[in-house]
């Protein structure tokens, strides 16, 4: 490595000491002109003056030989508040808090990509810990000091005293704090990751964590896109309160290790007259900006009171996430907290953690939960891929081996077969044309005790399970099947049609990363019929679905003839068809989040033109009217597709006498709660005639 060059090194130390070039010149009685000589490298000081620079800056003799930095002061590090605009706009909490579920699964699943995409060596997984402490006593006390706690009370105090949901929470969480006395913190930890680099301001990673929203830094095929994810580590705490502390993979003002900052996110408050943004940071204050904060390096013993300690010197990042709870009160206990967590990667995660067979491959993830108290650890478990998900892990396991087959002859088995996706032109770009992107879809038999048989997994990239839903259309005798769709770099390695494919399913994304629908990113970025594509797509995996899994039957010269002569019965007269869609069936249950979750049948009078209809659900109560309830999602199974433009209208397919559709409730929509109404499902054609 090249050694750094004095004059960067000195630069750096007048950047962090707040002092000016003609301030040096004047505290060493030598002229400016030297001094500005020194940092841009025209000369070098005598050896006098080095001596009185280093001293000056507080550093060990040698120091700037070595380039040695020292840790910053824990004394200077404060709190900064950002002020209240002068405009006197106000924001009673973070918006992007508010588009996420506050659930330990939605935790896990947004926080783990986020370390998936910033995998620094693919020849090493990144492994991520789950760390959930609980302090009591005097390490709650030391932890509270360390953190300034005292200073943030007056702000804390004036939060709560509006009506705000945010103000609600934290003096939940500081009523708890006085009663028990005890504080459960999360860290979660990755290594093997590109750390959080860049500058303190400008582009960079350390920049779009801290200091920004929806600006993700990632690339093209991350899994992340919207830089929303970040906000479910603060959401998480009671008190909107998270410290970082970061290993880089790329050296920031001289140092690697212990790149230190906090950030607290409160509603608009007054303390004593003065009005407060909400947002505030704990750092050391930036000679070049007036009370803004600036990371800082931390010396170990620091690292150690703000429970932030990281294992070897591998470079990745640690977030503390102070007073962590299970907003949706399902985790009364560490214990069971612990199971959420688990449970959340598992579920989104476990294809991420199976590898193939050769030797030195390693999975892209490795991940732990632990329990602890006061230090002392009290419980630990590896997340193990194979124990929630044996034969999903098992096809993945073969494909990633090449032992997968065309046609089944044993039950673990594992079908592979090819779906093809059109990716379209990029809008705008005259060199840039459609291709096909041939994804895999793999098929085995269940494990005998699955819990969710018959089921299809969508995935890309690193793998982290994008959807994970019912087949329905399953034909007659079919034994319990679980199924996987491998799109984009999912499919294995990048190449001249996968990352295109990646980059287009990317752009098809919603914010929670749980689709592949149409997006206002993928109507703009590519040429008209995008949505149709995405469309197309999900209709041919099913097709291919409905092919792999069709038993094979006898043909009619293999059946007796006495066989043959019992079945030949003429069929009763079919009723007449009403001349409009009707549904024929309607199957479905109330899902742990409080939606109907519904399978809807629907007949379609015959005829060549497709036709289109708006399902329409409505809650069925003892008395009254029967209220129209919204959608929050609408998924195609059979027959038909999501109108252009429209994702609450379907279109049949041409010609089909026939079509499947599932649909999840609206919970922000209920009427009155799921459990205490029936639903039913009427069909509107055109506009507003409804059947």
């Amino acid at each position: 490595m090249t050694a750094e060059d004095f004059g960067v090194w000195l630069g750096r130390q007048l950047r962090r000491a707040g002092l000016s070039q003609a301030e040096l010149a004047s505290e060493l009685s030598v002229t400016r002109a030297a001094v500005s000589a020194w940092v841009t490298g025209r000369a070098e000081p005598r050896r006098d003056k080095i001596e009185a620079i280093e001293r000056l800056f507080g550093l060990d003799t040698g120091s700037s030989a070595s380039r040695t930095e020292i840790p910053d002061n824990f004394e200077t590090v404060h709190w900064y508040h950002r002020p209240g605009h002068a405009d006197g706009g106000r924001e009673y909490g973070d918006t992007a808090a508010f588009a996420f579920d506050g659930d330990p699964a939605v935790l896990t699943r947004e926080a783990t990509q986020n370390s998936l995409d910033e995998r620094l060596s693919s020849d090493r997984p990144v492994h991520v810990r789950y760390v959930l402490e609980e302090l009591e006593g005097e390490h709650l006390w030391d932890f509270l000091e360390a953190l300034r706690w005292h200073d943030l009370e007056e702000h804390f105090q004036a939060a709560i005293e509006g009506a705000q949901k945010v103000g609600r929470v934290l003096r939940s969480g500081l009523d708890e704090l006085r009663e028990t006395n005890a504080l459960t913190l999360l860290r979660i930890e990755d290594y093997n990751a590109s750390g959080l680099t860049g500058d303190e301001y400008e582009d960079g990673k350390f920049a779009a964590v801290l200091r920004r929203q929806l600006d993700s830094r990632k690339s093209a095929t991350a899994g992340g896109s919207y830089g929303l994810g970040k906000a479910t580590l603060w959401s998480t705490s009671r008190f909107g309160l998270v410290l970082v502390n970061s290993s880089l993979s790329e050296p920031y003002e001289g140092h690697r290790r212990n790149r230190l900052m906090g950030r607290l996110n409160l509603p608009w408050h007054s303390v004593n007259g003065r009005s407060y943004a909400g947002p505030a940071w704990l750092g050391r204050e930036d000679p070049n900006r007036d009370g803004a904060a600036r990371s800082w390096w931390g010396d170990d013993e620091t690292v150690t009171r703000l429970r932030l300690s990281r294992e070897g010197s591998a470079p990745g990042t640690s977030f503390l996430i102070v007073g962590a709870h299970d907003a949706t009160g399902n985790a009364g206990s560490l214990e069971e907290f612990k199971r959420s967590l688990v449970s959340g990667l598992a579920h989104s995660f476990w294809p991420s953690m199976v590898s193939g067979d050769s030797p030195g491959e390693h999975p892209p993830l490795e991940a732990t939960v632990a329990i602890r108290r006061n230090g002392d650890v009290l419980s630990e478990e590896r997340v193990n891929p194979y124990e929630y998900e044996p034969a999903r892990s098992r096809a993945i396991n073969a494909f990633l081996n090449g032992t997968t087959v065309t046609e089944k002859t044993n039950a673990e088995d594992v079908i592979a077969t090819e779906v093809p996706l059109t990716v379209p032109a990029l809008r705008g770009d005259k060199a840039s044309v459609s291709i096909t992107h041939k994804a895999v879809l793999l098929v085995t038999s269940s494990s005998p005790d699955a819990e969710r048989p018959n089921h299809v997994v969508w995935m890309r990239g690193n793998r982290m399970v994008l959807t994970d839903r019912r087949f329905y259309d399953v034909p007659l005798g079919t034994e319990p099947f679980e199924a996987i769709l491998l799109a984009g770099l999912a499919t294995q390695g990048p190449t001249e049609e996968t990352e295109p494919a990646e980059r287009f399913l990317r752009s098809a994304e919603p914010p929670e990363h749980n689709d592949w629908r149409p997006t206002d990113d993928l109507t703009a970025t590519y040429v008209r019929g995008a949505a149709t594509r995405i469309k197309e797509f999900r209709k041919a995996v099913n097709d291919r679905l409905r092919e792999v899994l069709r038993p094979v039957v006898a043909t009619a010269e293999e059946t007796p003839k006495v066989l043959k002569d019992m079945l030949n019965l003429d069929p009763p007269p079919p009723p007449r068809s009403p001349g409009h869609p009707t549904v024929q069936d309607i199957d479905g249950e109330v899902g742990a989040d409080g939606s109907w979750r519904l399978r809807v049948e629907v007949r379609f009078p015959e005829r060549k033109d497709p036709w289109e209809f708006r399902p329409v659900l409505r809650f069925v109560t003892r008395s009254g009217p029967h209220p129209r309830v919204a959608w929050a999602d609408l998924t195609p199974v059979r027959g038909c597709v999501l109108a252009e433009g429209d994702l609450h209208r379907l279109e049949s397919d041409p010609g089909a006498r026939h079509a499947t559709f599932e649909g999840v409730s609206d919970v922000n929509d209920h009427p009155v709660a799921a459990d205490m109404a029936m639903v039913e499902v009427d069909l509107e054609r055109g506009r507003g005639e409804e059947r």
